[in-house]
């Protein structure tokens, strides 16, 4: 098995925006309660914070967080998590048919990220809410002072405003199983008069709307088109989710859901421009891929699961190697439409369908899933501008797609002079790869490694699994070879300068 790919310093797709690499927080299971927020755990900080998932959360360098849902936020009042959390209502969560006390509300997960260095995007309740929480809750968290809402922010203990720039209206409001569900015509006129109100009290935010929660859904299209319709002046993204499983025990489809993903978003972008013709705009609609992983190890499990309680393990996938490789071959995706999709959220962080897992007590406190490393190492080294790759590799059908067996995704970060290759190999044989690197000098290797030899249904929970060093390499003056591992994830560092 050979790839041959070409790459052009100087052929951009686009400038990746940091927010690409975001993550989702929802008030769901041990997301929060025994994940990132434990007060009688050693580790926890003044604000009951655990600090050992916050270093894990560091490695990860998530910029931008989505709270608090997710389905969660459809049947959410905000007011009951701000003020004296000894005062806060204990409530019933219809979407994950849980008790929702109340001990993680907006000041504390504000505080929260602050510490791990994220901002937020603040998701609003259009399911059982609307026009008028939304508006009261961007006075809360943005207005200075000298109104009812500032001036209980000021009083619950933040004087400065939260200033909180990106606000998603609403969630997954296409399906049938959202609180408060709705036709895109509905949805799209509340979205409309919503984001109206909220950019009155505050001009300067950037809005998202529901795009469709899945391209398998029957108002696909429709749903997009009906919806812009309504928002288009209004807001900066519109939403796309996906999630991939390998139920059907299947691994050929399951390592090229990517190319379904790339279909996906081509088809997306198609609608927005469609959109933006019919209505000869000059403005472009954007991307915000805010919920995308793979999900379905603990499906069965939720079934089961006895509801009304409070912080139960729901959605507690324990990720394999193969799911390691398909949320690597996702994320090259999503590099590869930096010009379209700029916001983008893992969902989700810590313990429910995450990179990142607690125990409660003992050790390991904290330990790490198979699809922390290759999330890790785009969200730290996908920065800069994506570049168009070249490919000619064997490739396979499986059900009328076609997968390269060697996909790969490359990134120029001109503030470091630093080209960074992404490649994976889908195939179970040892593969060859050769890269012409063109319009760039001065190529020398400064990091390789790989994540591969794992048997594909392993999982992680005794932390054995380990990114290691690429040696079989080579590194010549305009192009770079070598040998990539069976079933491998690699990341390839090159110091270039522009020619």
């Amino acid at each position: 098995m050979k790839a041959d790919f070409k790459v052009n310093i100087n052929d951009v797709i686009g400038k990746i925006d940091p927010r690409m690499w975001g993550s989702l927080v929802e008030q769901l299971g041990r997301g929060v309660y025994t994940g990132i927020y434990q007060p009688n755990h050693p580790t926890a900080d003044e604000n009951g914070c655990r600090q050992d998932v916050i270093a894990a959360i560091k490695e990860l360098n998530v910029p931008v967080i989505r709270y608090p849902g997710g389905n969660f936020v459809s049947g959410y009042n905000w007011e009951d998590g701000v003020g004296p959390q000894d005062k806060r209502p204990v409530r019933l969560d219809l979407a994950w048919k849980t008790i929702e006390n109340n001990q993680f509300g907006l000041h504390e997960f504000m505080n929260w990220a602050q510490k791990i260095n994220a901002n937020a995007d603040m998701a609003i309740n259009l399911g059982t809410r609307g026009i008028d929480a939304a508006r009261n809750l961007v006075e809360y968290c943005n207005f200075p002072k000298g109104t009812y809402w500032s001036d209980l922010r000021i009083k619950n203990g933040q004087t400065e405003p939260f200033n909180i720039k990106l606000w998603s209206l609403g969630n997954e409001m296409d399906g049938d199983w959202q609180i408060g569900h709705k036709t895109a015509e509905e949805y799209g006129r509340l979205a409309h008069e919503t984001a109206k109100a909220m950019k009155i009290v505050d001009p300067s935010i950037e809005l998202i709307a529901c795009g469709s929660s899945s391209h398998t859904m029957a108002t696909f299209g429709k749903w997009e088109e009906t919806v812009l319709d309504h928002v288009y002046d209004d807001v900066n993204y519109l939403s796309l989710h996906q999630y991939y499983d390998n139920n059907e025990h299947n691994i050929k489809k399951f390592l090229g859901f990517s190319v379904d993903l790339d279909n996906f978003i081509n088809d997306v972008v198609a609608i927005c421009d469609a959109v933006k013709a019919r209505k000869h705009k000059n403005k472009t609609m954007y991307l915000a891929m805010d919920e995308w992983n793979v999900w379905y190890h603990s499906k069965d499990a939720d079934a089961k699961a006895d509801p009304w309680q409070i912080a139960p393990h729901l959605l507690e996938d324990h990720y394999n190697f193969a799911d390691a490789l398909v949320v690597g071959a996702m994320a090259m995706v999503l590099i590869n439409h930096a010009d379209r999709v700029k916001i983008g959220c893992l969902a989700q962080l810590v313990n429910v369908i995450a990179p990142i897992m607690t125990n409660t007590e003992g050790e390991p406190s904290v330990w790490l899933q198979s699809i922390f490393y290759p999330f890790m190492q785009v969200s730290n080294y996908a920065q800069g501008e994506a570049l168009k790759v070249e490919a000619n590799c064997k490739s396979y059908t499986v059900e009328n797609i076609t997968v390269p067996y060697i996909s790969s995704s490359a990134v120029y970060n001109s503030d470091k002079n630093e080209l960074v290759l992404f490649i994976e190999n889908k195939s179970d044989q040892e593969s060859q790869f050769n890269y012409e690197l063109t319009s760039c000098t001065d190529v020398s290797l400064v990091d390789a490694t790989q994540f591969c030899g794992y048997d594909l249904k392993q999982t992680n929970e005794d932390q054995t699994m380990q990114l290691e060093r690429l040696s079989k390499i080579n590194v010549a003056a305009n192009s770079i070879a070598g040998k990539l591992g069976p079933y491998s994830w690699n990341m390839i560092r090159l110091s270039a300068n522009v020619k």
